[in-house]
């Protein structure tokens, strides 16, 4: 046993990274040295112990309702979407192995040339055993969010903790990058982000997490060693209970 090594306040925890942090400086796709340095972040947990899962959305690549917006059938762009987050999720597993994280992909629809099919106890048993697990395809359905495909999952998996890792430190009453005084939440109840029609995560994924109790603390993932001080315990970004 290493003496030395922190003690994390979790023992598991459901990671939801945003496609768009997967861009980096670029407008559009994956953003190879981005991935390395979130999968970096990643390896920094997993040396505490921890048993991890992964969503990761598929915004950098396509959005179903913006497809939607231009006059394609919604459903095939939610598809697409899912799609979407299936390729990112290969790339996060490729760069997490090449570090010596052993990852396991497995999506909500059957595409089994890329990916494991989505099996609650399997998915359970690969965390146990050490693997980060990425879930892949949202829910594999359409109209809902991968958000609410992490807060699915982190239920389903009985997470201690959901993270939300996005490109702002936490929760503000507006945007804070065109809002000037907007106002930060250090902490949330789930039906303030509800009532006060906050745009952090979609309703859906807030009401799932409420009726289970799960918390979910939002995060700057730019800011480097962030997961490791969520893990640990330390009280950074907002925390919705």
């Amino acid at each position: 046993m290493d003496t030395d090594r922190p003690t994390p306040a979790y023992k598991r925890v459901l990671i939801k990274i945003s496609g768009e942090a997967l861009m980096g400086p670029s407008e559009f796709g994956i953003h190879t040295p981005t991935v390395e340095y979130i999968c970096k972040q990643v390896a920094d947990v997993k040396s505490l112990g921890i048993e991890l899962g992964l969503v990761v959305g598929g915004g950098n690549i396509f959005r179903g309702m913006k497809g939607a917006e231009r006059g394609m059938d919604r459903v095939t762009g939610d598809n697409i979407g899912m799609l979407a987050t299936v390729m990112n999720s290969l790339a996060l597993m490729d760069m997490l192995e090449q570090m010596g994280i052993y990852t396991r992909v497995m999506s909500a629809v059957k595409i089994e040339a890329f990916a494991e099919p989505y099996i609650r106890r399997r998915a359970i048993r690969h965390m146990e055993k050490g693997r980060t697990v990425i879930f892949a395809a949202g829910t594999g359905n359409p109209y809902f969010s991968t958000d609410t495909a992490a807060s699915l999952r982190a239920m389903e998996v009985g997470a201690q903790l959901m993270v939300k890792a996005t490109n702002v430190d936490g929760v503000y009453s507006a945007d804070p990058k065109k809002v000037k005084d907007a106002v930060f939440f250090p902490t949330l109840s789930y039906m303030d982000v509800l009532t006060k029609e906050l745009k952090v995560m979609d309703s859906t994924s807030i009401s799932l997490l409420k009726d289970n109790r799960i918390p979910v603390r939002v995060i700057d993932l730019s800011k480097p060693g962030i997961l490791k001080q969520v893990v640990l315990g330390e009280n950074v970004g907002t925390l919705i209970c």
